[in-house]
């Protein structure tokens, strides 16, 4: 991992140094060979000692350091933001980017949450990068399906961005001047509570964001938490402390909403590269149960795409598409990165990502109190790589909310794969079904245990034998 990957939010940490624990080892006396109980003693104290030096360790790499630096994005070229483009340099875009990309969820480590389900492990420093990228599109997802079209988190409008790009707090009662002399200053009273923890003035928006956030605490009751996505992970062979691919992930992800309360959206993972939209359908038509909720006939879909844009490095040839794929409003982000180094890519400004970086340690955050801290879910500011180093494995998320949207997201999606220069496209949409009748048996209900199925493709010519798509890729 990338000892200088933690995210710059523009704050001071302090308190991240305040919690280092500087362990220092008294000489040990040899124990009594014949006492088991000094043997046992000095056993725990190795576990404990190593424990605390990890933890040391990890604040240090994912949380210990803090380094304030402006955004590094060009204001005469626009920037890609999930489907809106942006220009930097008149101050009414730049804000409304500002407000946009802080509006995004942050996932990140955490640690000193509650122990993982048959392990020890109460952080997921270094290994957990790829589930926060998962939760992270899980995350915008959610928010276009529950929350107004661009709608912003209200605390963001506390500050303001300079000339420079450089954020201000307005908050606490700071002045500055913009480019045509006018200066402002704070017209809010400084309020000693963390921004949008008053919930009693909160609109249903606003309750609505909270609540979201809260399913994604790291505590075994939530729905979309670590605990929960590691658990369900369990099918697929993996566990607390193994890195996760962004096939898995899609997988994983998609049980846990079939497996939620959540009766109004479902995900639909799609297969060996292509996109059945009889599945789609057949997923999205709300059943009996459904009907009796009230709910139309019609489930909103979240749909993954797991591909492989190459060999062993990205293929430049695909790289147009990916831009023109981050360019259109149906689509929720990417859950990429580099290699063993996971980032949820968010759009691009020329030749370089706009991400989302996991990789940094935080504190576990009380979702459960009514009033908990959001500033933790939200990063100020955007950071960018080029698309060289993207890894060629990825997961591509796209939303629909109705039947109509469905059939212009298939539409607009089907015109971008046509912009690669590559002959065969990073994915298609084909007609029919790829699965069997019996694997309808496979598919994940909140009262039951959820296992992955083995999906028969269907060909033009006929049936094929049946092949996972967890970890196998069509390459390109």
């Amino acid at each position: 991992m990338d000892l200088n990957a933690s995210c710059d939010d523009g704050t001071e940490y302090s308190e991240e140094a305040a919690s280092f624990e500087f362990v220092s080892v008294p000489a040990q006396v040899p124990p009594d060979p014949c006492n088991c109980r000094d043997h046992a003693a000095e056993r725990v104290d190795r576990t404990n000692v190593k424990s605390k030096l990890m933890s040391a360790w990890n604040n240090v790499r994912y949380g210990g350091w803090s380094i304030k630096s402006k955004p590094r994005l060009s204001k005469t070229s626009p920037v890609f933001l999930l489907g809106r483009a942006y220009l930097l340099s008149p101050a009414g875009e730049r804000e409304s980017f500002r407000r946009a990309f802080s509006s995004l969820f942050w996932l990140t480590y955490r640690r000193s949450f509650p122990k993982l389900e048959g392990s020890s492990l109460t952080s997921d420093c270094g290994w957990g990068c790829m589930l926060r990228s998962g939760q992270m599109l899980l995350a915008q997802g959610l928010m276009r399906h529950l929350l107004p079209t661009d709608w912003t988190w209200p605390a963001t409008h506390r500050h303001q961005t300079t000339d420079d790009l450089t954020i201000h707090d307005l908050s606490n009662g700071s002045q500055f001047h913009h480019a045509n002399g006018t200066s402002s200053r704070d017209a809010i009273r400084p309020n000693r509570k963390s921004l949008g923890s008053v919930v009693d003035s909160e609109s249903e928006n606003e309750k609505t964001h909270r609540r979201v956030v809260s399913w994604f605490g790291d505590t075994p009751d939530t729905p979309f938490g670590l605990h929960q996505l590691v658990k369900l992970g369990e099918a697929s062979g993996k566990r607390a402390g193994d890195w996760y691919g962004p096939s898995i992930v899609a997988h994983i992800l998609r049980k846990a909403v079939a497996a939620s309360e959540l009766q109004s959206l479902t995900v639909y993972v799609a297969q060996d590269c292509t996109v059945y939209k009889e599945d789609v359908l057949r997923l999205c038509q709300a059943g009996a149960s459904e009907a009796r909720l009230g709910l139309s006939g019609w489930k909103s879909v979240i749909i993954l795409v797991p591909v492989r844009l190459g060999g062993d490095n990205l293929n430049p040839a695909y790289i147009e598409c990916v831009k023109k794929l981050l360019s259109l409003r149906c689509c929720i982000g990417i859950i990429g990165g580099k290699p063993k180094h996971s980032l949820f890519f968010v759009g691009f400004q020329d030749e370089r990502l706009i991400y989302l970086d996991p990789h940094y340690c935080q504190s576990t955050v009380d979702v459960s109190v009514d009033n908990f801290p959001l500033e933790s879910f939200h990063c100020k500011f955007a950071r960018k790589m080029p698309f060289s180093r993207m890894d060629p494995s990825c997961t591509i998320g796209f939303y629909a909310k109705n039947r109509r949207d469905f059939d212009t997201l298939c539409t607009e999606v089907s015109v971008a794969l046509t912009s690669s220069t590559e002959k065969y496209p990073i994915f298609t949409f084909a007609d029919g079904c790829g699965q069997d009748e019996r694997d309808e048996e496979d598919q994940v209900t909140p009262d039951r245990t959820t296992h992955l199925s083995s999906p028969t493709v269907t060909q033009r010519h006929g049936r094929a034998s049946k092949r996972s798509s967890l970890d196998e890729f069509v390459l390109l």
